[in-house]
């Protein structure tokens, strides 16, 4: 199962910087609008140090992780519902994704042009937020359409989903996210919202873009105008969503530098800043988690394997993500954990000390458990 991210914002705010960071491709990053038209895709793998101690531990020859896909869509601008700045083909692209990784401009620099003239962190976000919203209301509206025609023929299904866009349409009207009511309906009217891809269904990740020298100046008296940028963003976003919103900040120039230094000068430059791991790590993980995802493990001679499932998935559906006979023949899984093996330093140990167990079709999968699939088809 691989997640897929768009990464999504104002014109020059850096999210084709931090793209390339993210996969050290080589998307355009130019001081222009619209420098980003198709848009740039590239696969990065879940930082998770489990897979090398895991590696050592079982004297595996390779390690092949879990990955994240990651999609630079162009940047909107004020009136992209109604194909301002192309908005209706960069709509497009954002249906296809499953989350939005929305990077914002927390830093002032006069080199490089800001589409609004000024910088502006909650100015900015409520005019993406409000074009996703106007773009989801389009596809409401046309929806209802249909469904209207439907409703004197139709049976209780039929009613139901028109209900259900009945009570989107007006909560759209207000300029607030599907997802921020969605829980409000039935299962059955959930499952029908899903088929209409709706942009504001998704899930958000908030990455705020800080200046170089934010760290520093954190650590100083200094005033901070990144950090002021910063908080106003959190402030405004625990409004709209009532709880704290997931913001990861980085700078996305200081991310770039790193992909240019060989690892022990980047650690060191890290550790210059007081950082324990690159900004983009976080990032990686924090879309990972975006969706409620998972990781177990496959381990033996030939290789160390991560494998990605939904929290709460049973056994022979998490099998199934390795291939689609291990589902169809599921007998039973052998199962022990990685903080079994982390402790006791060897799977021989695991066994000696009873940890390693078979479990049946019932059994839900944890985070880091380590498996071997029987299965006969």
């Amino acid at each position: 199962m691989a997640l897929s991210c768009g990464i999504v914002g104002l014109p020059n705010v850096g999210k084709s910087t931090v793209f390339n960071a993210l996969t050290q491709a080589q998307a355009d990053a130019a001081n222009y609008p619209f420098c980003t038209i198709e848009p740039n895709v590239g696969m990065v793998s879940v930082p998770d140090p489990r897979l090398e101690t895991l590696q050592r531990l079982v004297n595996s020859r390779k390690v092949i992780p879990t990955t994240v896909q990651f999609v630079d869509i162009a940047g909107l601008v004020k009136g992209a519902s109604q194909g301002e700045g192309l908005g209706n083909q960069f709509l497009g692209h954002i249906r296809q994704v499953d989350a939005i990784i929305h990077v914002v401009r927390c830093f002032d620099n006069n080199d490089i042009t800001h589409v609004m003239g000024e910088t502006d962190p909650v100015r900015d976000v409520d005019i993406i937020n409000t074009e996703l919203i106007l773009c989801d209301g389009e596809t409401i509206q046309k929806s209802l359409d249909k469904i209207s025609k439907l409703l004197k023929s139709g049976g209780p299904s039929v009613k139901a989903q028109h209900e259900a866009l009945i009570l989107l349409q007006e909560h759209v009207q207000k300029l607030k996210p599907v997802r921020s009511i969605i829980s409000t309906l039935s299962e059955d009217q959930q499952e029908f919202v899903k088929t209409l891809h709706l942009i504001t269904q998704k899930p958000v990740l908030y990455v705020a873009n800080v200046a170089e020298d934010y760290w520093n100046l954190k650590e100083s008296k200094q005033k901070n105008p990144s950090e002021i940028f910063r908080q106003k963003l959190e402030q405004e976003l625990q409004k709209q969503d009532h709880h704290l919103p997931l913001i990861v900040t980085i700078s996305a120039q200081i991310e770039h530098e790193l992909t240019q230094l060989e690892p022990e000068d980047g650690a060191a430059y890290l550790k210059d800043l007081g950082l324990q791991e690159k900004g983009l790590d976080r990032l990686i993980r924090a879309s990972y988690d975006l969706l409620g995802l998972m990781t177990y493990f496959t381990a033996g001679e030939q290789e160390v394997r991560a494998w990605t499932i939904e929290k709460g998935t049973k056994a022979p559906q998490a099998a199934g993500v390795i291939h689609s006979d291990f589902e169809k023949g599921f007998i039973c899984a052998e199962v022990y954990n990685y903080k079994d093996i982390f402790r006791l330093q060897s799977e021989q140990k695991v066994k000696e000390a009873g940890l390693l167990r078979k479990e049946g079709r019932e059994y839900v999968f944890q985070d880091g458990d380590i498996v071997n699939i029987l299965f006969n088809v």
